[in-house]
């Protein structure tokens, strides 16, 4: 299977997911994978305050532009396998929110294409995400921060 026909699995969810039945998924029956890469995001809380993290999302129109964004992954590095799962709802400090798995020959080609859509899914996915505090109000929506898109502009 080349980058030419390759098919990302691309997952919105509530339920939480599964890091090595997922890992198996995805390399099943596939012995000419050397290198398998994932990354999982948790929601973490920075100064003991949060209660949880509310994530909303478009269904259908969130799916479609993770899809174009791993198309041009899957274009752009040797991949054998792309796989990204984004939770929605309420997530709390300590729970898996993100998950980005690609498979390739080499070390490299996965590493990168784990990144570039890491760094797709942190500043320009379509979700919004909104605090809920622990003391009981609900914050503002969650910018993305500058770091994050200086580190997703390294990729045009």
């Amino acid at each position: 299977m080349g980058a030419n026909t390759l098919t990302p699995v691309i997952r919105i969810q509530r339920e939480d997911f599964d890091l090595a039945a997922e890992i198996a998924a995805i390399s099943a029956g596939r012995r000419d994978i050397g290198a398998v890469v994932s990354f999982t995001g948790l929601c973490r809380d920075e100064g003991a305050t949060l209660a949880a993290l509310e994530l909303e999302h478009y269904p259908g129109m969130a799916e479609a532009e993770i899809a174009r964004v791993a198309a041009q992954a899957a274009a752009r590095w040797p991949l054998m396998g792309l796989l990204a799962i984004h939770r929605y709802g309420l997530v709390k400090p300590g729970d898996q929110i993100v998950l980005v798995i690609a498979t390739s020959a080499h070390r490299r080609a996965a590493f990168e294409a784990a990144d570039f859509m890491m760094d797709y899914l942190k500043t320009r996915a379509p979700f919004w995400k909104r605090e809920h505090l622990a003391d009981g109000t609900v914050g503002g929506w969650v910018e993305a921060k500058q770091e994050d898109d200086d580190a997703a502009a390294r990729w045009t």
